[in-house]
């Protein structure tokens, strides 16, 4: 329900160029989203550390499906769950975390937006002995989550099609999927390029600090996270939130590919990549999460294409599926308490 999910090659022409890009379907994760990789695996391993005793509260600052797969995997495990996290994320976030019965507290601009959140479930925390704190901006059990599951499964994939990967891109929210992936890729092949991506109009990474605002949620959340390590990373790769959705929303109505706005974001990257290093090139992204969560935002409306925009330009041709590898299945039913 977790993890080893199918790799898809999706073929591409924009103008002459024709192409492909292997995303990840990490939408059909158990709550929709990669997060549960990385919920699943430090809850484990706070558990197995004494960290998480049975019956306590897990308390965690998210914009949104961190919460949600927190809620749900820590509820099937037996402990509440608090979640702070800024007032400004869809109404189908809060309420998928309420419904796992999760308490959820919204955080507002004033009161700090996403770094008040992170501030004040410290604060909230700190005052109950048995809370535990996954910390998921700073807490390197993410990166190992995928450095362990996604990278090896991207690498066996490809591997069974005779392929490997030349690139891999993805969007930062906490820097797990990117740095994680990159760390197993590259120690598999040194000389693929590990690209993040972050919105155009609120380049953070770039700038070093937060810089305007932007619709993609779940990426560039006010600040660099500190399990992110620039200097191991190739190029950031700017993508504007209006392409990102305009790309989505073809990926749906095209592919049938219900995918939220990040996974445009990081479509269009991976095919610019693919234009750079040319169409034999192997680039690799992921699909992070579903549309589901964003019915009442702007990934439902009309977008107006600008100039400058890749998605109006792209034409979808087909779709592959790359099935998932057996050497990542599991020998039987597995219990985790």
């Amino acid at each position: 329900m977790i993890g080893n999910t199918p790799l898809l090659a999706i073929g591409f022409r924009r103008g002459g160029f024709e192409g492909r890009v292997f995303a990840k379907c990490e939408h059909l994760n158990f709550t929709g989203s990669i997060k549960d990789r990385m919920a699943l695996h430090i809850l484990r391993r706070a558990c197995c550390e004494g960290q998480l005793l049975p019956g306590g509260r897990i308390v965690e600052a998210t914009s949104g499906n961190t919460g949600i797969s927190f809620a749900a995997i820590g509820r099937a495990l037996g402990h509440p769950v608090t979640i702070f996290m800024p007032d400004w994320m869809s109404a189908e976030r809060r309420q998928l975390i309420a419904s796992y019965g999760a308490e959820i507290a919204g955080v507002s601009r004033e009161q700090g937006g996403f770094l008040g959140a992170i501030r004040m479930s410290e604060q909230f925390a700190s005052s109950r002995p048995d809370s535990f704190l996954p910390r998921q901006f700073s807490n390197h059990a993410n990166v190992e989550a995928h450095a362990s599951t996604t990278g090896p499964e991207i690498w066996l994939q490809l591997a069974e099609a005779g392929l490997r990967p030349d690139a891999f891109a993805a969007g930062v929210g906490t820097g797990g999927t990117v740095m994680g992936v990159g760390r197993c890729l590259r120690e598999k092949h040194p000389a693929v390029r590990i690209h993040p991506v972050e919105p155009a109009e609120s380049p953070t990474l770039s700038a070093g600090q937060k810089v305007g605002r932007h619709r993609i949620q779940g990426i560039s959340d006010e600040f660099i996270p500190a399990i992110v390590d620039l200097a191991e990373l190739d190029a950031v790769i700017p993508v504007s939130d209006g392409d990102s959705i305009l790309m989505a929303q073809k990926l749906a109505r095209a592919l049938g590919l219900g995918v939220g706005i990040s996974s445009g974001c990081n479509f269009l990257a991976a095919a610019r990549l693919q234009e750079e290093l040319g169409p034999r090139a192997v680039v690799v992204t992921v699909f992070a999460d579903d549309n589901k969560k964003y019915l009442t935002t702007d990934l439902l409306r009309d977008e107006p294409a600008r100039p400058g925009y890749l998605a109006p330009d792209i034409c979808l041709t087909g779709i592959q599926v790359l099935p998932r590898h057996c050497r990542m299945c599991v020998d039987g039913p597995r219990v985790f308490h």
